[in-house]
């Protein structure tokens, strides 16, 4: 039951540094010497050393998927809080439905920042080329079905002695 335990906070470690990692880099769109993510647009010299960055929360949109990032990690630090509270809580037999309830909300709100992202992304990327999606956009889809699953297991996971 220890290694059980041990293995969810892991998993569930696991998708906080994920939505902290692809909500802070600058790596969301690459290509062109410019970086994008959520909060700058960044481009670099030919030379490769002068880097401008500029702000990017001009659009609704991508303060839409700012905001639902935030939320995503909010839910998740709130739901491991709320595992650990009720690991000593909660009597025997019962069940982490808040726990797997906050996790799985984390889970859609991850997808729904990185589809509104994909969907702007698509219709820009229309009349720009050139640009790909960097490794942080990848890292929000990697950590939304960790998410739903931490969130699963929680729900389905009992209390023993």
């Amino acid at each position: 039951m220890l290694l059980l335990l041990l293995g969810i906070i892991v998993l569930h470690v696991a998708v906080l540094v994920l939505l902290f990692v692809s909500t802070i880099v600058s790596q969301w769109i690459d290509g062109n010497g410019h970086t994008m993510d959520l909060w700058q647009n960044c481009s670099t010299s030919s030379l490769g050393s002068v880097r401008h960055c500029l702000s990017s929360s001009t659009n609704e949109w991508l303060q839409s998927v700012q905001a639902t990032m935030i939320l995503s990690i909010i839910f998740s630090v709130l739901s491991l809080f709320l595992f650990f509270y009720q690991l000593f809580t909660i009597t025997k037999g019962g069940r982490f439905y808040l726990t797997g309830i906050f996790q799985i909300l984390a889970g859609l709100c991850v997808m729904s920042a990185a589809s509104i992202y994909t969907v702007r992304h698509t219709e820009w990327h229309d009349n720009n080329t050139g640009y790909t999606y960097g490794f942080t956009y990848i890292l929000a889809w990697v950590a939304f079905p960790l998410a739903l699953l931490s969130g699963f297991i929680y729900v389905i996971l009992r209390k023993r002695d």
